[in-house]
């Protein structure tokens, strides 16, 4: 199962999504070509997370630091490198920071997103795919009962998944417009290695292992699906090679969970695995704190169009993911620590002079 793509641009491949591709995409047999990993490296874009591939990829991997915001250099980077096809990870994505400071995801998620489609434009017929990926978040909240379909309408309530939704349309318009080849899916939360340590499950994990406050929005009842990333980035290339050009998949977990529950599962586990000194469950340091604006209640995911049509379906279940993500976090301490106190930017800062 394969397209043919000789020099794919992964963007944001320093990401937690986007790297996880790459390390999935090289192991794969049936991916034959170049990865071109372009990432502005912003606090969430760490090398750590690709470490070894470059001198260990046998030339299949080439990174470039630059930023999609900057439409000269990705003309420079689609003709340097004969880019034929992109899989665009590269995007804000954190909604606290996106009601602190909206403007930067303006840019990233909206004028990158555009750079890189009227790019990819003018590559004509040499150019295969242009694959975005994005969120179930663009379609709003769900109320106790339904599911998110490829045709619920968009209804974004935050600054980050408005922009995420204006990114979007500006793909389907570009496949309507100018014929450009595109795939597009929306995907549910992801967890998994990796992962910003911002992001609630990562957060649990290392708060509880120090022995921090464990802060739960509101009441804890805020619903979502969970989507294992390594079953992710299998969707993901399946849309690639097998879907339809022009069309819109869903990507779900088929795990939906309080965050409440997510919580005490994982005290659970580490409990378990990484018993406090004292004997007592880790449950105690739970406390809720207030509920942050736009905070939607529930999310869920309607799969069944990429399961029927592609034949995909993901392999692991929520209980057996979040082990192998709590064990990761435990396991890889020396990743954690570099990314909570900066230390890979500043690796970063030598490396590029900055």
């Amino acid at each position: 199962m394969s397209i043919g793509i000789e020099n794919l641009l992964v963007t944001g491949g320093c990401g937690f999504i986007g790297s996880n591709f790459i390390h999935y995409l090289l192991a794969r047999e049936d991916f034959h070509g170049r990865i071109v990993n372009v990432d502005a490296l912003t606090y969430a874009g760490n090398p750590d997370n690709l470490k070894g591939l470059a001198t260990n990829d046998q030339g299949r991997y080439v990174f470039v630091r630059a930023d999609i915001c900057d439409l000269e250099a990705m003309k420079r980077i689609f003709d340097e490198y004969g880019i034929d096809a992109v899989s665009h990870f590269a995007a804000e994505s954190h909604v606290d920071r996106s009601i602190k400071r909206p403007e930067s995801f303006i840019f990233s998620n909206i004028v990158g997103t555009f750079n890189l489609l009227e790019t990819a434009r003018r590559r004509g017929d040499s150019f295969r795919l242009f694959h975005h990926i994005s969120t179930d978040e663009v379609y709003g909240s769900l109320g106790p009962t339904g599911l998110f379909t490829e045709e619920t309408p968009y209804r974004p309530n935050s600054p980050y998944s408005a922009s995420k939704a204006a990114s979007d349309h500006l793909v389907r318009a570009y496949h309507e417009t100018f014929g450009l080849p595109t795939t597009l899916s929306n995907c549910s939360n992801n967890y998994g290695p990796y992962q910003f340590p911002e992001k609630l499950i990562p957060l649990m994990v290392l708060n509880a292992l120090e022995e921090k406050p464990l802060p739960i929005y509101g009441d804890g009842k805020n619903v979502r699906d969970w989507l294992y990333v390594t079953d992710h980035c299998d969707a993901i290339w399946t849309i690639m090679n097998r879907g339809r050009r022009g069309e819109t998949y869903n990507v779900g977990g088929a795990a939906e969970m309080e965050n409440i529950a997510i919580v005490g599962m994982i005290l659970d586990i580490l409990d378990e695995i990484r018993p406090r000194e004292n004997g007592r469950s880790r449950r105690d340091l739970i406390t809720y704190v207030k509920d942050r604006p736009g905070h939607d209640r529930r999310y869920a995911i309607d799969f069944s169009k990429l399961q029927e049509r592609l034949g995909w379906r993901p392999h692991e279940s929520f209980a057996t993911g979040l082990r192998k993500t709590v064990s990761w976090y435990v396991e890889n301490r020396d990743w954690t620590e570099r990314v909570r106190s900066g230390a890979y930017q500043e690796w970063i800062d030598e490396q590029y002079g900055e």
